[in-house]
């Protein structure tokens, strides 16, 4: 998958959320990449953030941390 559509599909997904309190947010959008997303996916998303996160929402920033420590 490019890079471009990763990114776009992860805003789509913090589109989605983005009315919800912030936390509720975050936890939702990491909560809908974990569960739905393969694993491949979710290491291409972090190298992506690892690289700067060019394009990419600030909520599936924040949640791609929570990923990544497990939270």
């Amino acid at each position: 998958m490019t890079t471009d559509r990763l990114v776009h599909m992860a805003n789509q997904i913090a589109a989605f959320f983005r009315s919800y309190p912030h936390d509720t947010a975050v936890e939702g959008i990491a909560g809908h990449i974990r569960q739905f997303w393969e694993r491949r996916m979710r290491e291409q998303l972090a190298a992506h953030v690892a690289a700067g996160g060019e394009g990419l929402d600030p909520l599936v920033l924040e949640a791609e941390k929570r990923l990544r420590v497990g939270v």
